[in-house]
């Protein structure tokens, strides 16, 4: 299993339900644009606290981007 792909697609796909731009997400989760970008390619390891950051940022728990 590739989880640097599980996390990059559950990321997209939860925030593309919640009608955020990269850019917002980004901001909102105080990270890079393109470190982001590179996570929902599933080319970046974002360590914990970078999940936890993007988890609070969209509004759901950690284990949603894992799962």
């Amino acid at each position: 299993m590739d989880w640097r792909a599980l996390v990059g697609e559950n990321v997209r796909r939860l925030r593309l339900e919640r009608g955020f731009t990269q850019e917002k997400l980004a901001f909102e989760a105080e990270i890079d644009l393109t470190y982001l970008g590179g996570i929902e390619r599933g080319r970046r390891n974002p360590s914990l606290l970078v999940v936890v950051r993007i988890a609070t940022a969209l509004g759901c728990h950690p284990k949603d981007l894992l799962g």
